[in-house]
């Protein structure tokens, strides 16, 4: 794609009003929920897209879940690192690059944005489940002993919110419920 091309294409997505050329083979398009940053490079051979998804204090604890993101759920964008941000990158060689390419790389960095925290915090619980499943399995308990146990973790305080209700925690153990049982033959 030539730099006019990515520039049609910018508008067709966003609109006019919301692509800036910010200098020859860069664009920002600017949104009240997020800032993309469409750059060349200097010989204009590869276009990278930026999107900044989160301060990298917010997701160190999920940089395992983020890199095995990469690995198979990202397809063909990438979370990255850099200057204290978790970005979603996007590389591709421009002259191989077709519009319908860059508007579903565009598509699938904008949807990681959105879901922020949410698919890698979700990985890491269901990893989490695993492993106390895994741990309940070689003490020899089923999954009724388990939810007894956690069940009394709640009732003794040790698991839960301080100030929380019956039917708070009612609510939360019929979830705990249905993950373990989810999973429990899987492990």
């Amino acid at each position: 794609m030539t730099p006019e091309e990515i520039a049609v294409t910018l508008t067709e997505l966003f609109s006019e009003e919301a692509v800036n050329a910010i200098a020859p083979g860069s664009w920002q398009i600017d949104s009240s929920t997020f800032r993309l940053l469409v750059l060349l490079s200097e010989d204009q051979t590869w276009l990278r897209v930026l999107l900044p998804i989160m301060p990298l204090q917010e997701a160190e604890t999920f940089l395992t879940q983020f890199l095995e993101a990469n690995f198979d759920e990202t397809q063909e964008v990438r979370y990255a690192i850099y200057d204290g941000v978790v970005w979603g990158v996007y590389h591709h060689n421009s002259g191989t690059l077709a519009s319908a390419d860059l508007a579903n790389a565009i598509a699938r960095l904008l949807s990681l944005h959105k879901s922020g925290l949410n698919d890698v915090f979700n990985h890491f619980i269901e990893n989490r489940l695993r492993q106390i499943i895994q741990a309940a399995k070689q003490q020899g308990q089923s999954l009724q002993a388990t939810m007894q146990n956690l069940d009394r973790f709640y009732a003794e305080g040790v698991m839960g919110e301080i100030n929380q209700s019956v039917d708070d925690r009612e609510q939360v153990l019929a979830t705990w419920r249905s993950q373990l049982e989810r999973l429990w033959n899987e492990v």
